[in-house]
C-alpha cells in the first residue's frame, strides 16, 4: 500500500496507474464481473434470453476477458491486448447478426465501467488509500472502454459489411475450394482469397459441425471461414487452436456438436476434415465423449480404431476365435478376465481386486484362458492385437449403451 501511496505522491500522469494497484484491483475482479452481468441483466431486458439462454457461459467470459485484460495492463502497461480485441471483434459481430443497435452495445461497455468505478471508490476508502489515486483510475478506465468500444465497433461494422456485400458467399466459395478433395492451383486460391479478404494461412484447422447442431453465426470469429448452410457444416481456421480458442468452445452451448480437426498444411484440409467428420459421427454415436466441441487430437487412438470398423470386427473375430466355441457367458467371463490380465500384466491379486472376484476364482478363469489360447498368450504380437480388439469392445459398447466390459458379441454384432 505504501507503494501506491508514493508512486501517486510522486506526480504519476493522470491516465497512468501505480503497477502495485493491480494487486488491490484483481481479489475485486470475480464480484464485478457477477455484478456486470446481473447489472446487463436487469437494465437491458432484451439481453435477458442471451445471458440466460446456450450463449450465457461466452457472455460470461467476454467480460472477465475485458475486465481481467485491464487489470493486467495495470501490472504490465505493455500487457498485449491481441486476443482482448479479437474478443471485443467478436462481441460486436454477434450484436451486429443478432440486430441490436451500436448504442446498445456502447451502454454495455460503459455500464461496465460504471460499476467498476462505484467498486473502486469503495475498495480506495477502505485502504484509505489518496484521493488522486482515484482519478488516475476513472481516466485510465474510461480511455480503456473508449478503446473497447472502438475495436467492439470495428467487427459490429464489419459484419454488417460482409452481410450488405455478400462477403459470406465470397467466403463460402473460397471454403468450398480449401476443403475439396480436388487440388485447386494455387493461383486460383490466391484470387479467391483476395475477393474474400482473407490472408492464406499456411496451416489450418477445420472443425465439422452437426447438421442440427450448429452454433450463432454470431459467435464465430471473424477470421474463420465457415459454412453454416451446407447440408455438412463445416468451418475452417486459419492456424492452430490457441488457448484462447479453446475457452470460447469450452463455453459454447451444449445446443452445439463440432469435431475439431488436426492443424495440417493448407492442402491437406480435406484430410483433417475427415478425420474431424469422423470423431463427430463417433461423438454422436456416444462413442467420444466431451464438451460441445470434440477435439481430435486427444482422440487419436480412438479415431485410429474405428478408421475401419469392418477392419476391428475383423481382427476381433481372428483374436478371439478360440472363445467361439463357448456359450455367451463363458466367452464375457473369459474376456472380462483377459482384459484384467493384460491390464494387470497378470498380477491375480489385483485382477482379483479389478473383477471384484477371489483370487482362487482368477486362477481357475486363468487356466482356462490357457487352455483356449495356448501359446498364444505369450506371443507379443498376438497380446498387442488382443489388447487393440478389447479397447475397441470398451469404446463401440459405449456407444451402444452395454456393459462397460462387454464381450465378443458388442464387435461381430
Amino acid at each position: 500500500m505504501a507503494a501506491i501511496v508514493k508512486a501517486v505522491d510522486a506526480g504519476h500522469p493522470v491516465s497512468v496507474l501505480p503497477r502495485e494497484f493491480a494487486a488491490v484491483l484483481r481479489p475485486e475482479l470475480p464480484g464485478l464481473i457477477q455484478e456486470v452481468i446481473d447489472e446487463i441483466r436487469r437494465s437491458y431486458p432484451e439481453y435477458a434470453e442471451v445471458l440466460d439462454g446456450p450463449y450465457s457461459r461466452a457472455v460470461h467470459l467476454i467480460v472477465e476477458h475485458n475486465l481481467t485484460n485491464f487489470v493486467d495492463q495495470v501490472a504490465a502497461p505493455d500487457a498485449s491486448t491481441v486476443q482482448r480485441d479479437k474478443v471485443c471483434r467478436m462481441f460486436g459481430r454477434f450484436e451486429a447478426y443478432e440486430g441490436r443497435s451500436l448504442d446498445t452495445m456502447q451502454a454495455i461497455f460503459r455500464l461496465g465501467a460504471r460499476l467498476a468505478l462505484h467498486r473502486a471508490k469503495r475498495v480506495l476508502r477502505r485502504l484509505n488509500l489518496p484521493a488522486g489515486l482515484m482519478l488516475s483510475f476513472a481516466d485510465a478506465l474510461l480511455a480503456y472502454v473508449d478503446n473497447l468500444i472502438e475495436v467492439s465497433r470495428e467487427g459490429y461494422q464489419q459484419a454488417k459489411a460482409e452481410m450488405e456485400q455478400g462477403q459470406d458467399i465470397q467466403r463460402r466459395r473460397l471454403l468450398e475450394h480449401l476443403l475439396s478433395d480436388v487440388a485447386t492451383p494455387r493461383a486460383t486460391l490466391v484470387e479467391l482469397a483476395e475477393r474474400a479478404k482473407w490472408q492464406l494461412p499456411d496451416e489450418v484447422t477445420p472443425i465439422a459441425f452437426s447438421a442440427d447442431a450448429t452454433p450463432e453465426r454470431g459467435a464465430i470469429s471473424e477470421d474463420v471461414l465457415v459454412d453454416l448452410t451446407s447440408p455438412h457444416p463445416r468451418a475452417l481456421i486459419p492456424g492452430s487452436v490457441d488457448e484462447h480458442r479453446r475457452a470460447f468452445m469450452r463455453a459454447a452451448p451444449h445446443t452445439t456438436r463440432a469435431a475439431v480437426g488436426l492443424t495440417v498444411p493448407l492442402a491437406d484440409a480435406a484430410e483433417s476434415l475427415r478425420w474431424a467428420r469422423r470423431a463427430l459421427s463417433l461423438a454422436e454415436a456416444g462413442v467420444l465423449e466431451g464438451d460441445a466441441y470434440i477435439h481430435c487430437e486427444d482422440h487419436l487412438v480412438t479415431l485410429s480404431l474405428f478408421a475401419d470398423p469392418g477392419l476391428i470386427t475383423a481382427l476381433a473375430e481372428q483374436q478371439l476365435a478360440p472363445l467361439a466355441g463357448l456359450t455367451a457367458n463363458q466367452r464375457d467371463r473369459l474376456i472380462h478376465t483377459l482384459r484384467a490380465w493384460l491390464d494387470t500384466r497378470g498380477n491375480v491379486v489385483q485382477m482379483a481386486e479389478l473383477l471384484h472376484l477371489h483370487p482362487q476364482t482368477v486362477r481357475y478363469r486363468l487356466r482356462n484362458l490357457e487352455k483356449a489360447f495356448g501359446d498364444l498368450l505369450s506371443s507379443p504380437d498376438h497380446r498387442f492385437a488382443t489388447e487393440l480388439v478389447l479397447r475397441a469392445l470398451e469404446l463401440r459398447a459405449r456407444g451402444t449403451g452395454t456393459a462397460r466390459r462387454p464381450g465378443l458379441s458388442a464387435v461381430t454384432g
